[in-house]
């Protein structure tokens, strides 16, 4: 199994979510936001194949990281590739952040009549969801661009059957270079 890629497999990361992490840039997006930060990852025949099982390889030899975050491009859009990669990276103790400019509720009807989409979201931590808004663009809010987005607790949010808020922008957020304990915190 291969995934469309916009680059190689990016460390150290202190601006994709929590923590320090690894990011995954997918490539391929129909959204096209005005004002989009990646509009490079777009096409979905740009950047490279990748075999999983290699960057799966990648992910297992890393240090020093709490989690992966994949976005791009849009994630959702190779679920399949994304589900499995998810899956080994949580067990490699790794949280797994996705951007996605679906809303949460897209994404729940896209679950509904595909499986890939559903097997990705049961392997995701956290949803950054919403397409990005240029009206709407803030530099005042964390780790999104525009204040429509919402960074979404998903195995909460499936549990009650609602929306759950992960990470409200009044919590200050610490980069300390530990890794989360079995409670999500860090040690």
């Amino acid at each position: 199994m291969t995934i469309r890629l916009a680059s190689e497999l990016q460390i150290d990361s202190v601006v994709d979510g929590t923590g320090v992490r690894a990011v995954i840039w997918t490539q391929g997006c129909a959204h096209n936001c005005p004002g989009c930060h990646n509009p490079q990852t777009h096409s979905f025949d740009d950047g490279f194949l990748k075999d999983v099982d290699e960057l799966i390889s990648e992910i297992q030899a890393m240090e020093g990281q709490t989690g992966i975050t994949f976005s791009g491009g849009d994630p959702m859009y190779q679920p399949e590739a994304c589900a499995v990669i998810a899956k080994a990276a949580h067990k490699c103790k790794l949280d797994v952040w996705c951007y996605t400019g679906f809303t949460f509720e897209e994404v729940l009807k896209m679950r509904d009549t595909n499986k890939a989409v559903k097997d990705f979201l049961n392997e995701i931590d956290v949803l950054v969801d919403g397409r990005f808004i240029m009206a709407k663009r803030s530099y005042n809010i964390k780790f999104r661009g525009s204040t429509n987005q919402r960074i979404i607790d998903v195995k909460k949010s499936l549990k009650q059957k609602k929306v759950v808020i992960a990470l409200s922008d009044d919590v200050e957020v610490t980069h300390n270079y530990g890794r989360y304990n079995d409670k999500g915190l860090y040690i």
